[in-house]
């Protein structure tokens, strides 16, 4: 029988690089997006594209409004994206771009998506080594949940045990960005910028883009990013 996955596909560069293992390690996926509110459209609109090149079978939107509660550059507008890198250095401190529960939420919808198509596995992009500010990207809250999913749902009740895959948790940028070379991922198609332009192009000052472009430089690889003009 065809294995069946759902994996949580933003449009980044992390998450892209997770649909294509799973695909590589032979999975029907099933992608799907949170539209939270968050500052731009441009990370969904790569990952609508994303999904069919990378071989998803097929991809999903819910929509679920964060800026309701805010507490994140990401969420409120009020809060500014930081753009001087100290974030980068900040070690344990949890950033401002972090959003409440986001990962949980995210991981609990696709866990949903999971039981309707009878698939026993979920994959998201969750990294622990190259910016371990974020709590719910942690080897330990990954087990949390696939624990708590193996307690909660019909499926893993009746016998069909879940598993959460984090296949990126403990890589690098550099060794992300190289895995997903090999596997073809067109990574000028990717989004991570937290905040973009219309058009996809990154700011190239945020945490994000700073973690993104140092891992092209370390893997020895061209960064095909698009950036916004400079003033």
């Amino acid at each position: 029988m065809t294995r069946r996955a759902v994996v949580l596909l933003s449009g980044g560069l992390d998450s892209a690089t997770v649909l294509a293992i799973a695909r590589q390690d032979g999975y029907e996926c099933h992608t799907l997006s949170l539209d939270y509110g968050q500052r731009h459209r441009s990370e969904l609109e790569a990952a609508a594209a994303l999904s069919p090149l990378l071989g998803a079978a097929s991809h999903s939107v819910v929509k679920l409004d964060l800026t309701l509660f805010g507490g994140s550059a990401l969420t409120d507008a009020a809060l500014a994206v930081p753009t001087d890198g100290a974030a980068l250095d900040a070690g344990d401190t949890i950033p401002i771009t972090y959003v409440p529960a986001r990962n949980t939420i995210m991981l609990s919808l696709a866990l949903a998506r999971a039981e309707t198509l009878n698939a026993n596995d979920l994959f998201f992009g969750a990294n622990a080594v190259d910016y371990s500010g974020y709590p719910d990207c942690r080897p330990e809250y990954v087990a949390a949940f696939e624990a708590m999913a193996n307690l909660a749902t019909r499926a893993a009740v009746e016998g069909a045990r879940l598993t959460v895959h984090a296949p990126i948790i403990q890589l690098s940028k550099a060794q992300i960005i190289a895995r997903g070379h090999a596997l073809g991922v067109d990574y000028g198609r990717t989004v991570s910028c937290y905040q973009a332009d219309a058009a996809g192009r990154a700011c190239g000052l945020c945490d994000s883009c700073r973690l993104r472009r140092a891992g092209f430089e370390a893997a020895g690889l061209p960064d095909p990013t698009r950036y916004q003009p400079r003033a």
